[in-house]
């Protein structure tokens, strides 16, 4: 069986989350995807966000009706960072048969030498880069290390061939601060009303 781990804030999940995610299960015949909503991101320690429940719900609205999309509470864990590596070393022992791959931005390829126990997190699972505005292959493998781009080379990291909606987190949250109109069909339905219920941004 192939699962694979999404990680990500999801502040809010947004159709650049989800539609390239659902291409690269049919594109690399994955039997699942886990996506895990992270509580403290290690990278983004310090920035306000959403409530971790609040993320993970959203999550869940937004992939409700796809079967083979899941989401798991694992990364939330209040108070501290969770590291890919940890998660991964906890799925590889849950799910002792089945073959692991972590679908990461090709942004965080990029920097994903300095990620914790990255090289056991590469020998754990296969990669699966998702393509993110601004962050083609050649400026992949330009500011990448040379390390990290063999794995490109060794095809340890494989590129999803979907191209990424120009969409982003960040400026959906200030779209919504503001009150400005957002594009159509950037959010789910429901996860907009929800937003708007509990007013997560403003």
């Amino acid at each position: 069986m192939k699962i694979a781990l999404f990680g990500g804030s999801f502040d809010p999940p947004h159709r650049g989350h989800w539609l390239p995610v659902k291409a690269a299960l049919e594109e690399f015949g994955l039997d699942q995807v886990f996506y895990l909503p992270t509580a403290c991101p290690p990278h983004k320690l310090g920035r306000g966000m959403a409530p971790e429940w609040a993320r993970l719900c959203m999550v869940e609205m937004t992939l409700l009706q796809e079967e083979r999309l899941l989401v798991s509470d694992h990364e939330l864990t209040p108070g501290r960072p969770a590291y890919t590596a940890d998660t991964l070393d906890h799925f590889a022992t849950l799910l002792p048969d089945a073959q692991l791959y972590l679908i990461l931005g090709s942004d965080s390829l990029a920097q994903l030498d300095s990620w914790v126990r990255w090289r056991g997190l590469v020998a754990t699972a296969e990669l699966i880069v998702l393509d993110r505005p601004g962050w083609d292959a050649q400026r992949l493998r330009a500011e990448a290390s040379a390390e990290v781009v063999a794995l490109l080379d060794t095809g340890r990291a494989r590129l999803a061939s979907e191209p990424a909606p120009d969409l982003s987190s960040t400026a959906l949250r200030r779209m919504l601060a503001s009150g400005v109109e957002i594009p159509t069909d950037a959010l789910s339905a429901s996860v907009l009303t929800y937003i708007r219920k509990y007013a997560l941004y403003r």
